[in-house]
């Protein structure tokens, strides 16, 4: 009988595997000479067996479909399938006897009822394991995330501690992290040259290469190292030491906006809105051509008749400049709304420290019933039926009420970073409107908004609800404003609260 060699490892680091794929051959090889085997192929992959679709183990089917062989030689089943499908043609093979006999040095294997039986068993521990494998992973993501730690390979400038599963200062790396982050907020270096700085300086990725620009720019764009990082779109605040101040984070962020465009091509710059929007009627692009001096933007027609009409730059930018002028902040009034977020921040943690102070205390009445409870049972004053209901009620509660104040300590003040965005975005709203960059108009109207739609000559487009709520709010108080110059009764007067519109 014909055999054919396999062998397989994961695509995962070579420290990770049981065996590697040389020392698989050899044991294999050995195997094959102890038991006279013929060999007629001998095939190896560095692939999971998660998912079908292995090259080499398609090739290994092939040779049996085609007669070319009637056996197989692995490690173990779970060498050859660790998902259904695969699983499921080997056994498929053995039925219709194109397979005949599977030989393992871990694992015993007849070709009988039986033999497939605990073959099919085996390939169902395979799976199992890497089902239950990915679950744990994201389970002890979660474990991590609340405790504010992050749950993969740790940033340039930080060290993943193995023993304390925490994540720590890389003293050696971080004085070039900072002074990366110290030249950029001065607005005098680009990013290439805060490249070549850190190649100076030695600084190295973990895996000993140059940092390319692309790099540094992560660097730059990542919160982690002021304190804060995003895990599947959502906020967290780290329990690492941040090595940088959100103040200097957000100087370096403003310089890499006001640069964004300039590094991009004349042509982009000729056309800022063109690649922007599409057609409300057919879905097309929208693009743009000079015409006598002027830029005129148009539907691409791509997929045929289209009937809307060109529309100019000019028009194009005053609809967008008048949504932006809704959604717009003052800085004096954005100074007013951030100082007033940090009154609330303060009587926040003051309010929250006395409600977390509270739960404690219940938390502590509980330990004391369960206390009680116990010492009732041992007295022999309650049976044991009771007893244990009492328990499981108490011990439910408990641990709920534990869960409550753990999510108040790490998440009670999450609010607070997104509404400080929030409002410095609406500044950045009222400078896009003074200062007339439409590329930068472009973006911003990208971040705040999708679905951007050019439609009988008309920009619409559907922003997110906070951006919206606050258009809406502009809008109602304009029409409210001309509704009081029409009313002959009406009477000068200065609103009582001087708040802000939206902060109502």
């Amino acid at each position: 009988m014909r055999y054919i060699i396999y062998a397989r490892k994961s695509s995962e680091s070579e420290e990770r595997q049981v065996l590697s794929i040389e020392a698989q051959l050899d044991e294999l090889r050995e195997f094959a000479a102890k038991e006279k085997l013929e060999i007629v192929a001998s095939l190896c992959e560095a692939q999971t067996a998660k998912e079908p679709g292995r090259t080499k183990f398609a090739e290994m089917l092939s040779f049996l479909e085609n007669g070319k062989a009637e056996g197989i030689l692995s490690w173990h089943p779970d060498r050859l399938a660790r998902n259904s499908i695969d699983g499921g043609r080997i056994i498929y093979l053995l039925d219709t006897g194109k397979l005949k006999d599977l030989k393992f040095p871990t694992f015993w294997f007849d070709n009988t009822p039986q033999g497939k039986f605990m073959l099919s068993i085996a390939f169902g521990q395979s799976k199992y394991y890497i089902d239950n494998l990915a679950e744990n992973i994201k389970r002890g993501h979660r474990a991590k995330l609340r405790k504010g730690i992050w749950p993969g390979f740790a940033p340039l400038g930080y060290l993943n501690n193995h023993r304390t599963k925490d994540i720590d200062v890389d003293v050696e790396k971080v004085p070039f992290i900072k002074k990366a982050f110290e030249l950029y907020s001065t607005g005098k270096y680009t990013l290439k040259q805060i490249a070549k700085v850190l190649k100076d300086l030695g600084l190295r990725s973990y895996k000993g290469n140059i940092l390319s620009v692309s790099c540094v720019q992560r660097v730059l764009k990542s919160s982690f190292y002021y304190g804060v990082f995003t895990f599947n779109n959502e906020m967290y605040q780290g329990s690492h030491q941040p090595i940088i101040s959100k103040k200097l984070f957000d100087k370096c962020q403003g310089v890499m906006r006001m640069r964004t465009h300039k590094m991009q091509r004349k042509s982009q710059n000729i056309f800022p809105f063109r690649g922007f929007m599409t057609c409300g009627e057919c879905g097309c692009a929208i693009t743009a051509e000079t015409q006598k001096g002027h830029n005129y933007y148009r539907c691409t027609k791509k997929k045929g008749i289209c009937s809307q009409k060109y529309v100019r730059e000019e028009s194009l930018t005053e609809q967008i400049i008048s949504f932006l002028q809704k959604v717009s902040l003052s800085s004096q009034d954005m100074k007013k709304v951030l100082k007033e977020l940090e009154k609330d921040e303060q009587k926040a943690k003051e309010e929250m420290a006395d409600y977390i102070q509270g739960l404690k205390e219940e938390l502590k009445n509980f330990e004391t019933k369960l206390d009680k409870l116990l010492s009732a049972y041992l007295d022999e004053i309650i049976l044991a039926e009771e007893y244990t209901a009492q328990k499981q009620k108490l011990l439910t509660k408990k641990v709920a009420l534990r869960e409550k104040i753990r999510d108040f300590e790490e998440k009670g003040m999450s609010w607070l970073e997104p509404a400080r965005a929030f409002v410095r975005n609406l500044n950045y709203a009222q400078k896009l409107v003074s200062g007339q960059n439409k590329s930068e108009m472009t973006t911003f109207l990208k971040n705040i908004g999708s679905n951007h739609i050019l439609f009988n000559q008309q920009f619409s487009f559907s922003a997110k609800n906070e951006y919206k709520l606050v258009a809406e709010r502009r809008a109602a108080a304009r029409r409210e404003a001309k509704e009081s110059l029409k009313n002959p009764d009406w009477r000068g007067r200065q609103d009582s609260n001087l708040e802000p519109f939206f902060w109502r």
